[in-house]
């Protein structure tokens, strides 16, 4: 616990200067501790009462009203990262999770699917972006989903505490503003990957190569890509490989032991710009060969399929940030920036529970 309250004691000190009051300052400190304890449930009421407080009116001001600088919050946790976890064959990963709600006030939230659930719930949806390297992994960044039916009311929007200058953003487009929010903050990194939600957006695939930004996207059976005979669809592709083409790889250790499928893939677009590529990566269930994912690549020419299917496999950080995020966010759009102090202080050296990045080939 003391390498715990030495990494806490650094956090809060980088970004005190956030907070206008004392008041506020002095709480955070008290609410991010509260986050990185045991407790079975935190809440506002079970946080203040970790803080020695007779009621949560304080933490609950502290995330709805209190003046401080959210997303420099945000920026500074980015920049803490990038010390403890930096290196230039890093990872972003994007994705969305969802947050159920009883209610209709919280910001964003409406009948929607939640990939927690696995179905349509009443829930907000935040869209996050990890970074991972051969040295750990940490939450950088996050955005709220705000639908249309909320962008389209502004008094709605109003009551929330949503800005009147905020229009509605695809999860996508949200994807791009945060991988461009890191490009221009420095972070070093040379891949990008994503679900499919992402990789059917094909104007954001073509913005990454604009930006040199290699990727490793998933996409549906039925999308289309192109090559020399035009454009044919991934599940046909690939039901044209050879068997002797396909490699079993392991994508990374998991709960279970090594997470090995069996993987293959085929070039596309060829000839798009110097010393890169593009295929179509495709991982097979080794006990169903019938349950097939599909992947649209760019990166490198050299890259090997084993390079790709680290990169795909990486997505698995994310998913530790999605359950340690639905553990502790209330209130969405403040929260999640003092949530990414917490997840830090889980997964940074300098912190507690090291999730140490493990030997990966595109990471070498």
């Amino acid at each position: 616990m003391d390498l715990v309250a030495a990494g806490l004691d650094e956090l809060h000190e980088r970004i005190a200067g956030r907070f206008a009051r004392s008041e506020p300052r002095a709480r955070v400190r008290e609410y991010v501790s509260g986050l990185v304890t045991g407790l079975e449930r935190k809440n506002g009421w079970t946080l203040a009462e970790w803080a020695g407080e007779v009621s949560p009116d304080g933490m609950q001001r502290l995330l709805r009203r209190a003046d401080w600088d959210v997303e420099g919050v945000r920026d500074d946790v980015r920049a803490y990262v990038v010390e403890q976890l930096g290196d230039p064959g890093g990872v972003l990963i994007a994705d969305d999770t969802g947050f159920l709600k009883k209610g209709t006030r919280s910001a964003g939230v409406q009948r929607q699917y939640s990939g927690t659930a696995g179905r349509t719930e009443n829930c907000q949806v935040g869209v996050l972006l990890a970074y991972a390297s051969r040295f750990g992994h940490a939450l950088i960044d996050r955005e709220l989903y705000v639908p249309q039916s909320w962008t389209g009311d502004p008094e709605r929007c109003r009551a929330a505490g949503i800005p009147e200058e905020a229009e509605f953003m695809t999860k996508p487009r949200q994807a791009q503003a945060m991988t461009a929010r890191a490009v221009a903050a420095g972070v070093p990194f040379a891949w990008f990957t994503a679900d499919e939600t992402y990789g059917q957006a094909k104007w954001l695939k073509a913005w990454l190569e604009d930006q040199d930004i290699w990727y490793v996207m998933a996409i549906r059976c039925s999308d289309t890509l192109p090559t020399p005979e035009g454009e044919q669809r991934a599940d046909d592709l690939i039901a044209a490989v050879p068997s002797r083409s396909w490699q079993k790889i392991s994508a990374g250790a998991g709960a279970h032991g090594p997470r090995e499928y069996h993987w293959a893939r085929i070039p596309v677009r060829a000839g798009q710009k110097r010393g890169r590529g593009h295929w179509l990566l495709a991982r097979r269930s080794l006990s169903d060969p019938a349950e097939i994912a599909y992947y649209a690549c760019y990166g490198p020419r050299r890259s090997s399929t084993a390079d790709l299917a680290w990169i795909a496999g990486s997505r698995w950080h994310i998913e530790v940030g999605h359950r340690w995020c639905r553990s502790s966010c209330v209130v969405f759009s403040r929260l999640c920036s003092l949530f990414l102090v917490r997840f830090v202080l889980r997964v940074c050296p300098a912190g507690a529970g090291v999730e140490a990045g493990r030997a990966c080939p595109a990471f070498a």
